[in-house]
């Protein structure tokens, strides 16, 4: 079962590197993710969905190979390419997996101007390593929403609050 959790960020650039560090951490088997979206509110108020995947692109491509490959059957690979490309396209819009859009809209309206949230939908976690491999992001990150249970969520809570004070008495080591 995949747990929802959604972090506040101060940037969109900040949650883009922390995505990007995750998909990193997902290559070393130190975490499984079956979506990733930043949802960012920008100086106007407006809020921009950042989908790790576009499968309305991705749709169309697969459409377009698999249209093709008919297309050579029946001798005409150029209809079945266009036919194909718009199949893919359609079922790739109409196939909303992952995490909610509209939560997430909702959620980005939440969200100060000109900041960011980062939506995951997690498979399994190895946490610690995980939480070691982002502690640069510590002080800065807020633990907005989550569908863990309160036990597993106060665990979380705990750890970026271990990492935010691990984070602060380095810094203090670095000063002296």
């Amino acid at each position: 079962m995949s747990h929802l959790v959604v972090v506040g960020l101060p940037t969109v650039e900040e949650a883009e590197a922390v995505r990007r560090e995750l998909a990193g951490l997902q290559q070393q088997h130190l975490i499984s993710l079956e979506d990733a979206v930043v949802v960012e509110r920008d100086k106007e108020g407006h809020v921009h969905l950042r989908q790790a995947v576009n499968l309305t692109t991705d749709g169309a491509i697969s459409g377009g190979f698999w249209g093709s490959l008919i297309g050579l059957i029946v001798l005409n690979p150029l209809l079945g390419a266009a036919v194909g490309a718009g199949v893919g396209a359609a079922s790739g819009a109409l196939a909303d997996m992952g995490i909610n859009d509209d939560f997430m809209r909702e959620l980005g309206h939440t969200l100060p101007e000109d900041s960011a949230a980062l939506c995951l939908l997690v498979r399994t976690v190895t946490l610690d390593r995980v939480l070691e491999k982002l502690q640069v992001h510590a002080n800065h990150t807020r633990l907005l929403h989550t569908s863990l249970s309160h036990t597993d969520e106060q665990k979380l809570r705990n750890a970026l609050e271990l990492s935010k004070k691990l984070d602060k008495t380095q810094a203090g080591e670095k000063e002296g």
